[in-house]
């Protein structure tokens, strides 16, 4: 057995405790959030909260769940995101396969096109033009096409394909097998990782959106989405906080301040995406690390 030497033992505990300092750091805002949404508004306001509530309540979540249209809010993030990540998903690995193909006469010309969008967008009037023409207002719909394809995600997917071996798919072709054939049985199985890593991608851009909801969904009520509603219930915190700030007694003092209603919300958007992250994350590291070494 090889004696370890040591300067490599010693580079070893340095290394490791590197690490774990790294991950006490990357630990400590969220350990703090949480303590601030598990402590008492007006303790809060006096400071000094780090990884332990100090006066320990559920108040603030439940002053944020006796807010209305929580539950739709919820359903429609659930569903956008789950259409979304779908439909994205599908027709990104579409495209990133239509151009790694050397036959394709115009490879290049869409290639070009999608580098294009990654540098230059037309801006917000344009598209909220573009989205009325087309009849997406108050529509479902305005959730998923317009950001349907990523140039980005596509170029990932597209180098992981370029990794694979082409005897694979010359070998599926003489045996008489078509394109849709090639790309269901053979590509998409292959590239298990990196369609986890963008589905990741896609699945968190869709949960945390709500901007699009403001423009383009606040005339419905019914299209309303969790991110946007817990944007109006900090807006209303604030609010009733700023308008109460003079002339505050034990009658008319808030029973909640923005910080502590900003962490209980920050807490209940972050959950779901947690509790779907250690599913993905084998295939995180791989999807982002093989795509990017062409064999």
């Amino acid at each position: 057995m090889r004696q370890v030497k040591k300067g490599e033992r010693l580079f070893q505990i340095s290394l490791y405790l590197f690490m774990i300092f790294m991950g006490l750091i990357t630990l400590y805002p969220f350990l703090n959030v949480l303590a601030i949404s598990l402590n008492d508004s007006l303790d809060t306001i006096k400071g000094g909260v780090h990884l332990l509530p100090r006066v320990f309540t559920w108040n603030n979540y439940r002053e944020v769940f006796t807010y209305p249209n929580l539950v739709t809010g919820f359903n429609i993030s659930f569903l956008r995101t789950a259409v979304g990540t779908g439909l994205g998903l599908l027709s990104t690995a579409m495209v990133a396969y239509v151009i790694s193909c050397r036959e394709f006469v115009a490879r290049r010309l869409v290639t070009a096109l999608f580098i294009l969008t990654m540098y230059v967008s037309g801006g917000l009037i344009p598209e909220f033009m573009l989205v009325r023409k087309l009849g997406l207002m108050n529509n479902f719909w305005v959730y998923i096409l317009p950001g349907l394809i990523s140039g980005w995600n596509v170029f990932v997917l597209r180098a992981y394909i370029d990794t694979l071996p082409v005897s694979l798919m010359e070998s599926a072709k003489l045996d008489g097998a078509s394109e849709l054939t090639i790309f269901l049985r053979i590509v998409l199985p292959l590239c298990k990782p990196i369609l986890a890593t963008i589905a990741l991608f896609i699945a968190v851009a869709q949960w945390n959106s709500w901007f699009d909801t403001y423009i383009y969904c606040s005339g419905k009520q019914a299209l309303t989405t969790l991110q946007y509603e817990m944007m109006r219930i900090l807006q209303d915190v604030t609010s009733a906080t700023t308008s109460s700030m003079y002339g505050i007694n034990e009658y008319n003092a808030p029973r909640t301040s923005p910080e502590s209603i900003q962490a209980a919300i920050t807490i209940v958007v972050t959950i779901p995406i947690l509790l779907v992250y250690p599913f993905l994350q084998k295939y995180f590291v791989k999807g982002l690390t093989l795509g990017a070494i062409k064999s």
